[in-house]
């Protein structure tokens, strides 16, 4: 099974490093895919350039075995849509099962996703969740998701794609937007990223008020 989680990751965190560390943990892998997005669909823009949220995923995570850097959707152009992603991703895999792992917020508006039905033909959705979790989504992506529930990973193995498996793990309160708060006000972000992370951001000027992204 391969594993795949997608983000902005501007910038990646220990929250996000944590949950992917988790799942794979929890789903048997031997290490999960983190994409970054290279031109994501659902925002107007990212603070740091595609090219700075991919080197900062990479100082990350250098060294490691279990998370692997996918760069495709930085070097394809246009929007980074997820069914486009997972197309390629299927012609590479053939019959292995891939899983998309989501957190609950994404989830929860996963039918605004562009071509979101397919997703499910693409791959199995696995739903990271804190336990305090809300789970609300519209009518036609529960009647979507109901049928399709399963109760653990080993029935993800079963077949390539089309399975949905909620899955708790320990989500920490971190987000991308206060960090990027933080070092606007001038304040550290130690330990709540990796050091390779906040070496980066020292040396290029990210998140810095007033500087322009390049």
């Amino acid at each position: 099974m391969i594993g795949i989680f997608g983000g902005t990751f501007d910038p990646v965190h220990y929250g996000h490093l944590r949950a992917a560390v988790e799942a794979r943990e929890r789903l048997g892998l031997n290490h999960v895919r983190l994409l970054p997005a290279g031109e994501p669909p659902h925002r107007s823009g990212t603070f740091a350039s595609a090219g700075h949220r991919l080197e900062m995923l990479r100082a990350a995570v250098e060294g490691r075995t279990d998370l692997k850097v996918d760069d495709r959707e930085v070097r394809r152009a246009g929007r980074s849509y997820m069914s486009d992603t997972l197309t390629e991703l299927r012609a590479e895999a053939g019959d292995t099962a891939l899983l998309l792992m989501i957190g609950q917020d994404a989830a929860n508006a996963l039918d605004s996703w562009h071509d979101w039905r397919r997703l499910f033909e693409l791959a199995h959705i696995v739903i990271m969740r804190r336990p305090d979790a809300v789970h609300a989504c519209s009518e036609r992506l529960a009647a979507e998701i109901g049928p399709r529930r399963v109760q653990g990973p080993e029935d993800l193995r079963q077949r390539p794609a089309g399975y949905v498996l909620p899955l708790e793990v320990t989500q920490l309160a971190i987000s991308s937007t206060g960090i990027r708060e933080m070092i606007a006000a001038g304040r550290s972000p130690a330990f709540l990223l990796p050091d390779a992370v906040i070496d980066h951001i020292d040396r290029s000027g990210n998140y810095r008020e007033g500087v322009a992204r390049s």
